[in-house]
């Protein structure tokens, strides 16, 4: 389809392409931050020693997913700003990245959550709900011409 054929770019692409890339941004901050600093980025944001013992139980292959996840929603969210296709199989990798996670949390329960960080106990699910609907939006996009 040439530039001139193009049609005219929705205005909640450009809303979902932004809030996405934001809140994506900040996994990916906090992704570099809490392998780079660690512990001291940990207690910087006012976590508890049991909160700090609660993240460093996850095994290190759990990394993969969640490297997987935020990166390939950053790209997403990228991709889908620039219109590009590839925001689809970028949004879609988060998203199965996302939902392992959660099913590896459900079949080897992590210890319980310290009482200040209850609320994140739907974390997770907030997580995986938002994946899934940047991947069925970008899916749809795509479907509608709006990404080439």
């Amino acid at each position: 389809m040439s530039d001139m054929m193009k049609a005219a770019t929705p205005w909640h692409l450009w809303a979902v392409g932004v809030i996405s890339l934001l809140w994506n941004a900040f996994g990916g901050y906090d992704f570099v931050m809490s392998v780079t600093q660690g512990e001291t980025y940990w207690r910087a944001s006012g976590m508890t020693q049991p909160m700090i013992d609660y993240y460093n139980a996850m095994p290190t292959w759990m990394y993969g997913p969640w490297v997987l996840g935020v990166w390939g929603a950053v790209a997403g969210s990228i991709l889908l700003l620039m219109r590009n296709k590839l925001a689809v199989p970028a949004f879609a990798l988060s998203f199965l990245a996302a939902l392992g996670s959660l099913v590896y949390g459900f079949a080897n329960p992590m210890p319980p959550l310290p009482e200040a960080m209850a609320m994140m106990t739907y974390m997770p699910w907030v997580i995986v709900v938002v994946a899934a609907f940047l991947a069925w939006y970008a899916w749809t996009m795509s479907k509608k011409g709006m990404l080439s």
